[in-house]
């Protein structure tokens, strides 16, 4: 898509972002495939970082003869930067990938490993199967207003989230979490509904934020529009959200991940050619970019540069509306994923950069194992389905958003489909074009889109809760919370959450993917790769992530 990965946000017509690679379609590929296949053609992107999010502005601001400026980094960021700042109600990419480098949770993770480490917090709890964690936090910690961060600004934060009116990080929270209470002015109590040893690494999705900030009148629209005062190692000088968002190294922080560099520009190129441009030749102006199109990564490793991948969530998943006949049918569901040839989707459209899903999860995840159900290329299969549904002549109009990996799919879904007798016609749109109609509940057939819930952690009960939860958007777009079905999903998810016993938890995860995987209401079709690309010459200690954005706190320029 041509935003960062985004969820529903709880306004009343919600905003959101899903994923990388949010740049337009090309006009020749529109024009030749997109005519080709869809009776109508939309506009730009989906889910992934941000509505507007998917247009591009100024290429860049104050950062002319950053290439040799060795207290600079600048960055490109393949996502758009006009989403939601507020750490506890975005899912941008850009966001996001900002947000890990002005603020801190009481522990953060290492990008890359996931591992947890202390960030306010001076330890990690001691016996992770406890109902409670009580954190001290840093002496010293300050935030970028120079004001200190106290007890009050830990209960201030998750109140929110906990909140009823949090619909994105506080359902990573709300099954297990009871309560967050002030100590003293330096130490806080986690109270846990049940022992919950996954908590450790989940804490870092909730940034702690100023109460004297926040607490404002009117500070949380601030935040949604760029207002960021934390307290880590850069802190925001500029916010420009069609161009750029600058940063410097605050002197103030005396954590455990002080900022290697004095400033940091982040250039927001959604267009891929300008992008790939900004990185390349002698010349270039900036050192690294993220979500690389796969046609440019051979292009810029001639030209020295490191193009690396990450494997992980990042994928494309078709939603049906069971609201809607046939979609209420599990045989039509099923038919049209067995359709689809996901080898030729793999060779062409991505370039090698990708896996036929066997599982929600990606293989290579921890807890993946192939589904009881694996949707394997199989034509006749979904034929039979279709005949066994009692359904023939059908005509599906497929939306979607056009971020350029995704638009490069979609005439794969449509052969496939047509050949097994399927009408199609494609409907790719912008982001806020597809998801005002989700919004408003308008009615729709069926969507494509991608998504990659590994932005705010790698276990699988937060995996499926990012779209399968009780009351969700996600659900009530596809008009399934309330089924039987789904009740059955979230009884086994909650008893998977609540097992403390690793091999017993690892069974009851398999059993709640077979049932998400027979089911396939929202369900992956390819988990693709992300790519990042840096100039070793000018910066050492980078690591490409396998989800939207970067992450430069270990970054040196050399």
């Amino acid at each position: 898509m041509g935003c960062p990965t985004f969820y529903p946000q709880p306004h009343k017509v919600q905003r959101r972002c899903t994923h990388p690679q949010e740049e337009p379609v090309s006009s020749e590929f529109s024009r030749r495939d997109f005519l080709r296949y869809s009776g109508a053609t939309g506009a730009a992107a989906f889910i992934a970082a941000t509505l507007s999010a998917c247009s591009g502005g100024p290429a860049s601001t104050g950062s002319v003869g950053a290439g040799s400026n060795k207290d600079l980094i600048t960055a490109v960021i393949g996502y758009g930067n006009d989403q939601s700042w507020d750490p506890t109600q975005t899912a941008s990419a850009f966001a996001m990938a900002g947000i890990s480098h002005v603020y801190e949770g009481l522990l953060d993770t290492d990008p890359i490993t996931r591992e947890p480490y202390p960030a306010l917090a001076t330890a990690l709890p001691t016996d992770l199967n406890a109902t409670s964690w009580k954190f001290t936090l840093r002496e010293g910690a300050k935030w970028h207003d120079g004001q200190p961060v106290t007890a009050d600004d830990v209960v201030f934060t998750f109140e929110r989230i906990l909140g009823p009116d949090n619909v994105l990080t506080g359902n990573f929270f709300k099954s297990w979490l009871k309560e967050v209470k002030k100590v003293d002015d330096r130490s806080v109590e986690l109270v846990f509904k049940f022992a919950f040893p996954d908590a450790a690494p989940r804490l870092t999705i909730a940034k702690i934020m100023p109460k004297h900030v926040f607490s404002q009148a009117g500070a949380w629209d601030q935040a949604k529009g760029g207002k960021a005062v934390g307290s880590g190692p850069y802190r925001q000088t500029a916010h420009n959200p069609k161009s750029n968002t600058s940063f410097e190294a605050f002197d103030g922080y005396n954590g455990p991940r002080p900022a290697t560099v004095k400033k940091m520009n982040w250039l927001t190129i959604v267009d891929a050619a300008a992008r790939v441009a900004k990185i390349s030749g002698g010349s270039a102006e900036a050192q690294i970019a993220d979500n690389i199109p796969y046609a440019n990564v051979e292009q810029l490793k001639q030209q020295g540069l490191t193009v690396e991948g990450g494997k992980g969530m990042n994928h494309m998943f078709l939603m049906f509306n069971t609201g809607t006949k046939p979609f209420d049918d599990v045989r039509v569901r099923q038919a049209l994923h067995y359709a689809i040839d996901k080898q030729k989707m793999i060779d062409v459209a991505l370039k090698g950069h990708g896996t036929a899903s066997s599982s929600f999860l990606n293989e290579g995840h921890p807890d993946h194992k192939r589904a009881s159900v694996v949707y394997d290329y199989d034509p006749e299969k979904a034929k039979a389905l279709l005949k066994e549904a009692g359904v023939s002549n059908l005509t599906i109009n497929l939306m979607a958003v056009n971020v350029s990996w995704i638009a490069d799919c979609l005439p794969t879904i449509a052969a496939s489909w047509e050949a097994i007798g399927v009408k199609t016609t494609l409907e790719p749109q912008d982001t806020a074009a597809l998801f005002t109609k989700m919004d408003q509940f308008q009615d729709y057939q069926v969507v494509a889109a991608a998504s990659n819930p590994n932005q705010f952690g790698m276990d699988a009960d937060l995996i499926l809760h990012y779209n399968y939860v009780p009351g969700g958007l996600w659900m009530k777009y596809s008009h399934w919370d309330g089924s039987k079905d789904a009740e059955k999903l979230f009884a086994m998810m909650d008893e998977a959450g609540k097992e403390t016993d690793q091999a017993r938890k690892t069974e009851l995860i398999h059993a709640y993917l077979d049932l998400v995987a027979e089911q396939a209401i929202l369900y992956p079709v390819v988990h693709n790769e992300l790519m990042t690309a840096w100039d070793p010459k000018k910066l050492s200690g980078i690591r490409a992530q396998p989800y939207p954005g970067i992450n430069l706190l270990q970054a040196k320029r050399t």
